[in-house]
């Protein structure tokens, strides 16, 4: 899939070029949850309050994060498919970990929270037209689509696995 420039702001180029492969955002929605379900099952519990780095986020709270950004990507895509030229805030992603409690969570009660996310982004993206996945709307002071946030939700959390990959496990 080919993306206009306009349709994403730079500071997202890392997520959609992990993400721009898949041909079926809603396919590609449904796939990703069952692998990322898989993937942090298998994290050893020993490691889910890891912190390779002091300040850096555990495993529990990357996993809230995705959970958190995906409902805000999700809001960003709804208002632009209803065609609501509002332009939309930024967010505080480092206050929003700061302030969620993750780490007083099970890894079980925070997958059941990303599925019930899940869901409800896969309902959403699969209601929309063609035309409603090609709307441009403006958030964080950039111009995004409504297709663009999909692949947006799919790179994000691929970069995230990556990284725990990397430095956690």
């Amino acid at each position: 899939m080919e993306l206009n420039k306009n349709e994403f702001a730079p500071y997202y180029a890392t997520y959609i070029s992990k993400s721009i492969f898949f041909k079926d955002i809603v396919k590609s929605l449904k796939e990703q949850e069952e692998e990322l379900d898989a993937f942090f099952s298998n994290i050893p519990v020993e490691k889910h309050e890891f912190r390779y780095e002091v300040g850096k986020w555990t495993i529990k709270d990357i996993l809230l994060h995705l959970i958190d950004a995906e409902r805000v990507f999700s809001y960003r895509a709804l208002r632009i498919s209803r065609n609501d030229k509002t332009e939309m805030p930024g967010f505080e992603e480092n206050d929003y970990v700061l302030n969620a409690s993750a780490n007083n969570r099970t890894i079980e009660n925070l997958l059941l929270e990303y599925k019930s996310v899940r869901s409800a982004t896969i309902s959403l993206f699969t209601s929309f037209t063609e035309e409603q996945k090609m709307r441009i709307g403006t958030a964080s002071n950039s111009t995004v689509s409504v297709r663009a946030l999909g692949y947006i939700i799919l790179g994000h959390e691929l970069h995230h696995v990556s990284v725990i990959k990397e430095r956690y496990l």
